[in-house]
């Protein structure tokens, strides 16, 4: 299992082992010991388990209370994987790191409390199971608009340019005027 840092030192791509033969593959999603030494210093106590659609776009969600870390992996399908620096203290507020994680490639990206998240999916179809490091507080969710401009996140949107959003992603709110905690 390799840990590699991105341009956001917190948020860290997880690129698993994987042995793979005629019969088809294993691979270790989580090793506590392995996290550990790298630095992932958290104990999960939720696990999700979500499915869209080509064309659908989740996020930038963050709790202002219980803030989640969130281990995110796809198993069907491929999407764009999105985490924001929303720590006002930090030296890299506002600002984003994105990975393509997919059913092929097996990665898995480690999104730090204090950083909002979302995803575009760009397969037909995906799944995606993540872990979190504390419980859904839906009192205590708010969004960030997705394409804030403050922001300037380069999704990879196909088509007409604009995402299946639900109705709360589309109220999301600039990062300017967000409600967050630090």
């Amino acid at each position: 299992m390799q840990f590699i840092p991105t341009s956001l030192p917190e948020v860290i791509l997880v690129v698993p082992k994987v042995f793979e033969d005629e019969r088809g593959f294993f691979l270790e999603s989580y090793q506590k010991e392995r996290f550990l030494a790298a630095g992932i210093q958290f104990d999960f106590v939720q696990d999700n388990h979500s499915a869209s659609t080509r064309g659908v776009l989740r996020g930038l969600h963050y709790q202002i209370r219980q803030p989640q870390g969130k281990l995110v992996r796809t198993v069907v399908g491929e999407i764009y994987d999105v985490a924001v620096d929303i720590r006002r203290s930090s030296p890299t507020f506002g600002k984003w790191v994105g990975a393509v994680l997919s059913s092929e490639n097996k990665n898995q990206l480690w999104v730090p409390p204090g950083f909002a998240h979302g995803f575009y999916v760009m397969s037909e179809r995906a799944e995606i199971l993540y872990k979190t490091t504390d419980y859904y507080a839906p009192q205590w969710e708010r969004s960030l608009l997705w394409n804030d401009p403050a922001l300037g996140i380069d999704w990879p949107v196909a088509g007409d340019g604009f995402p299946i959003l639900s109705g709360k992603d589309a109220k999301g709110v600039l990062l300017k005027d967000a409600e967050i905690y630090d």
